[in-house]
């Protein structure tokens, strides 16, 4: 028997709870036959999700923890009411806690208890005993499985506890299987060394990324560029003037079309992304990140963070679109400074490598280091955006008494092939398919503006602000374009640009003030997709007002030291 199969025509919908990282997607994925994780962080479903398989819709819902506010646990919750039949899936590491926290939940409900992570149990008959006498106290019968490798035997067992699903009629049990099992603790365990040794290893995809992006993009820009060229002259030269708006968009050495943008998309946006999405998937793949979530708590919480928000806002460095959904699993008083996080100080795949380009281009016309310039940014942007948090985010989120919410220490593995890449196409496919409309949409809205002017008006209206960040007034095209899309920073760094002109202090100025002033259209739609417009527009206004100030305080403080 392949999968779980259901005589009769009606299908049968099955919904599978259980905590955080106990194996969910994973086991619908095997007996579904889907790939789990379309709409996973890091291993965390964070929408309820429906899988079609052999007369059988399981649902995948959330990881449940008892005590958060969060809306993915109250998605669960909502899913678990409107269905009668439940896969309530427990670790075998953690079988006494597991069960005493959700046979609650399940109570009057008609399933089976899938007990996941049987490989760390040691194979002897007092286990099997063990899960016999419970099977017996709870009414249920209970299937010891590896969701990992499931085997034929496993679906079986599955499939014939769901034939005839006896019901959940206790919420606590007299039995007990007496362990609880967990690694020794390592350095990320050190009251001292855990959290710098989690802050270095919260950084590394940062630097390997950014070190990747531009070996990439040293590789795919003349073959890119190979591409789009002959393709942008044919366009330029005998295609109607309204497909050349859309498509090109030329003004003078800079084009706002896609065929113009496109490539940029390719040699740096798109690697960033996957190599981020598979960094911090290898991460979650190995346990890696929780024992990192663990460690920086007592550093972040502080200013409004717990130690989960902390890696969600590095993975907006990838693409800021997930990295929002994902606060979902966020509890309600950190979820605020966790979007905040995100939007301000989240440099995602089309900011950094255009702050790289233009910092670069800056280093050549000055002779300064980029290497120099981009640590300044970066320190810049992480200290500002620490400050930011701290005054903006409630006392709620920074009480001592804010602790992170953990079922147990997670064992260490190298991660799979299979696995490194579950845990990764989510975010890819998000960014493919939110991100990427988004940004076809703005390409062309943003060439009609400028062939109609609209940039060259907002250049001489802005032009004496950008005065009081001692910007030339050609900076307000940049600043203004990236507050629609971030890769409108490369204008600093165009053929005919302001990059060459500007000082190093005044480079760093101008692409820390259209990084941070407000996030781009596609992250901005996506907050308000998840917070509404009332919220959006007050965390905007916040941003826009640090934005400035932070900005301010760079440009005159380059000033002294030029």
């Amino acid at each position: 028997m392949s999968d779980v199969m259901v005589t009769g025509a009606k299908p049968r919908t099955i919904v599978v709870v259980g905590k955080e990282s106990v194996g969910k997607s994973q086991l619908i994925s095997s007996l579904s036959g889907r790939s789990a994780g379309e709409t996973n962080f890091r291993g965390s479903t964070v929408v309820v999700e429906r899988y079609q398989s052999d007369g059988v819709e399981y649902i995948d819902t959330p990881g449940i923890l008892r005590q958060s506010d969060s809306e993915t646990t109250r998605l669960a919750l909502t899913a678990l009411a409107d269905h009668d039949v439940v896969l309530l899936v427990i670790q075998a590491t953690s079988l006494d806690q597991d069960l005493h926290d959700m046979l609650p939940l399940v109570q009057g409900k008609r399933g089976a208890v899938i007990v996941t992570h049987w490989d760390k149990v040691e194979a002897n008959h007092a286990g099997e005993d063990t899960l016999q006498r419970l099977s017996a106290d709870a009414g249920v019968t209970f299937v010891p499985v590896d969701s990992r490798s499931l085997t034929i035997a496993d679906r079986e067992s599955i499939g014939r506890s769901l034939e005839e699903p006896a019901e959940f009629t206790s919420e606590s049990l007299t039995a007990r299987a007496g362990w609880r099992i967990e690694p020794t603790p390592g350095l990320l365990e050190h009251r001292v060394a855990g959290p710098v040794l989690g802050l270095v290893l919260l950084f590394l995809p940062l630097l390997a990324t950014i070190y990747g992006a531009n070996a990439a993009a040293d590789v795919l820009h003349p073959i890119v560029e190979g591409w789009f060229a002959p393709a942008i002259a044919r366009v330029n030269a005998s295609w109607p003037v309204w497909l050349r708006i859309v498509l090109t968009a030329e003004q003078g050495e800079f084009g706002y079309g896609l065929l113009n943008m496109g490539p940029f998309l390719l040699v740096w946006a798109l690697p960033t992304v996957i190599l981020f999405a598979l960094i911090l998937g290898a991460y979650k793949a190995s346990g890696l990140i929780e024992r990192i979530n663990v460690a920086l708590h007592p550093l972040v919480r502080p200013i409004g963070l717990s130690g989960r928000d902390v890696v969600r806002v590095m993975m907006g460095f990838g693409c800021n679109v997930p990295a929002v959904i994902s606060t979902r699993a966020c509890s309600r008083c950190s979820r605020g400074p966790a979007i905040s996080a995100i939007a301000f100080g989240s440099a995602c795949s089309y900011q950094l490598p255009s702050t790289l380009a233009v910092l670069s281009a800056t280093a050549v016309a000055t002779g300064a280091s980029a290497g120099l310039l981009t640590w300044i940014f970066v320190g810049y942007l992480l200290v500002t955006t620490l400050v930011y948090l701290r005054l903006t985010s409630g006392s709620e989120a920074r009480s001592a008494e804010n602790a992170l919410m953990v079922s147990s220490r997670p064992f260490m593995q190298w991660p799979t092939p299979n696995a490194l890449w579950r845990e990764a196409k989510g975010t890819i496919r998000q960014f493919l398919t939110l991100a990427m409309p988004v940004f076809v949409a703005i390409c062309v809205v943003a060439s009609i503006l400028a062939h109609i002017g609209a940039f060259d008006a907002a250049s001489r209206i802005l032009g004496p602000v950008m005065q009081a960040f001692a910007l030339p007034a050609q900076a307000a095209v940049p600043v203004v374009l990236a507050s629609i899309r971030k890769d409108g920073i490369l204008l600093f760094a165009a053929e005919t640009g302001t990059a060459f002109s500007l000082t190093s202090a005044q480079a760093l100025t101008a692409v820390y003030l259209a990084g941070v002033l407000l996030p781009c259209l596609v992250t901005t739609l996506t907050i308000v997709r998840e917070t509404g417009w009332k919220s959006t527009a007050k965390t905007l206004a916040r941003q826009v007002g640090f934005a400035l100030v932070f900005s301010l305080i760079l440009a005159w403080a380059g000033r002294l030291v030029t």
